[in-house]
């Protein structure tokens, strides 16, 4: 695998494991709070800063902005338009101006880790979703949008 298969397989990752959360969340999980103000919608609206400033950052650019959360269903919007148009500079033949491990290790891994606060907080607020063997999933590289194969092997 090439630096951009790497980091494209890593976004598909990304989309399926927090689409897998993000969907079908109930109406009050956006605003779920354990007491100090960082809820579900606010981590996805982090998330979707995080792959913008990825993206800036692989145009040369490294500029941060942190947008202002908006609604649930905009901001999972927001999250797989982030997704994809970081997916697409990967797909084409532009330059990736910053180091790959860096790209890796900043702003993918913790978009990664904050999916995993999305899932705790999923279990917290009694909306479990069930755990899955995701070493057989059916993860592609460039599926990035909120259509993501069923899981294959649930754990019960």
């Amino acid at each position: 695998m090439t630096e951009r298969d790497i980091l494209r397989h890593c976004l598909a990752i990304l989309a399926y494991r927090c689409g897998k959360f993000i969907r079908s969340a109930p109406a009050s999980f956006a605003g779920y709070d354990t007491g100090g103000g960082t809820t579900p919608l606010r981590i996805l609206s982090h998330i979707s800063d995080l792959l913008d400033w990825a993206l800036s950052m692989s145009r040369g650019a490294g500029r941060w902005a942190a947008a202002t959360p908006s609604d649930w269903g905009s901001e999972v919007m927001r999250f797989h338009a982030a997704l994809a148009a970081l997916d697409n500079y990967y797909a084409s033949e532009e330059p990736i101006r910053a180091e790959v491990p860096r790209l890796l290790q900043g702003p993918i891994a913790d978009a990664l880790t904050h999916v995993g606060q999305i899932a705790m907080l999923r279990r917290m607020a009694d909306a479990v979703v069930i755990g899955e063997n995701y070493f057989v999933a059916d993860i592609v590289a460039g599926r990035v949008g909120p259509e993501q194969t069923p899981p294959r092997k649930p754990f019960q």
